[in-house]
């Protein structure tokens, strides 16, 4: 049994931490393909025959470049498979970080045609890679990519996908056992779910990320695209390039009205830099317009896991405290000693920002030896 997992690069070319989680999943999920397989036929199981009706793809080039260390090769029998679509030239996948995930094949997607972010082309080749790899399942991380790239995928193989999964098991029978988050994790769903390739998207910090090395080969795959599967392409500024995105930040400094203004964010902007962070905002500072949209975090914004939350002047609406649930710890700076947000913070801090901030970034940056 193969899942197929698609796996986002950093800015930096790393694996993206939400993509070494969903493939974590992709690996427990193999696991219980070739043991249902086990149960229905009495052996460990075999890859599923590919789709009669999906795309014949490209064959791949012959190059491979191989990353099978020596010694006894990996056992799959009982484990199943996991490969791996990294939308990047051959030498920019990082070959040894998805081998320490179980990752047994990696195919670097790269097209002359497609540069950057191109959903559909992304969709497209995944299509050709479920054939090639007789692949029983598609997973990605819950983020804007791997959500729009699988349901673009769903669309061309006329499959439903189960998005924001926090498990997923293969029954004997064939159907996938399901938990997913809804209503922006505010509960729990147990869902079955019948299609073939399963396709399923993985609730961000929903999966601890957890090693189990095997032996991989890396192939270079050229899809064939169409000039529709590249009519949509998305930018993003050099700024927003090269920073951590709001989704998977370990450290968020979150401002609302308390902030005062769009002048304010400044000290936030830069306590976030210190702490490694990226600055978060509450919808009625997008509403005000004080900061953009891409910032916001709540039900109707972004849905952030952090290590640490630090909310700044921010009430905690029922709507807000929806997008920050996951966050592992939160504190907040208040000067209402009975805004909602105390009731789910572990730490706060009853005072004003405006106070607050400038000496934490003050004793943070003569921590740091800064000036």
């Amino acid at each position: 049994m193969t899942v197929l997992c698609l796996v986002e690069l950093d800015p930096d070319g790393g694996s993206a931490d939400a993509s070494l989680r969903a493939l974590t999943f992709s690996r427990e999920l193999a696991a219980s393909e070739a043991q249902a397989g086990s149960a229905a036929d009495g052996t460990a199981g075999s890859p599923a025959q590919p789709l009669a009706d999906s795309p014949s793809p490209a064959p791949p080039a012959t190059r491979t470049m191989s990353h099978r260390p020596a010694g006894n090769p990996h056992d799959v029998t009982s484990t199943g498979y996991v490969a791996a679509g990294v939308f990047a030239p051959e030498t920019a996948v990082p070959a040894a970080a998805l081998s320490a995930y179980g990752v047994t094949d990696a195919y670097a997607v790269e097209s002359e045609q497609m540069t950057g972010y191109v959903p559909l082309a992304w969709a497209r080749a995944l299509a050709e890679l479920v054939t090639l790899s007789s692949a029983t399942a598609v997973v990605a991380a819950a983020t804007d990519h791997g959500n729009e790239v699988l349901a673009h995928l769903a669309a061309m193989l006329g499959l439903p996908m189960a998005a924001n999964c926090a498990s997923a098991a293969r029954t004997a029978d064939g159907t996938y056992r399901i938990v997913r988050h809804r209503w922006a994790g505010s509960l729990l769903e147990d869902a079955v779910l019948d299609a073939s390739p399963a396709l399923l998207t993985v609730a961000v910090d929903a999966v601890a990320p957890a090693t189990e090395p095997a032996p991989i080969v890396v192939h270079d795959f050229r899809p064939v695209l169409s000039d529709g599967d590249l009519a949509v392409r998305a930018t993003e500024s050099a700024e927003r390039a090269g920073g951590v995105s709001l989704a998977t930040a370990r450290v968020v400094v979150g401002g609302g009205r308390g902030v005062g203004g769009p002048d304010g964010f400044g000290a936030l902007e830069e306590l976030a830099g210190l702490l490694g962070g990226v600055l978060g905002v509450s919808r009625v500072v997008t509403s005000q317009g004080w900061r953009p949209h891409e910032q916001q975090v709540g039900q109707t914004g972004t849905r952030i896991s952090p290590e640490l939350y630090l909310a700044c002047g921010i009430s905690g609406a029922i709507q807000h405290m929806a997008g920050c649930m996951s966050a592992r710890h939160i504190v907040a700076v208040n000067t209402d000693p009975d805004a909602p947000i105390l009731a789910h913070a572990d730490y706060a801090v009853i005072g004003d920002l405006n106070q607050v901030i400038p000496a934490l970034v003050t004793a943070l940056r003569a921590r740091a030896g800064l000036s």
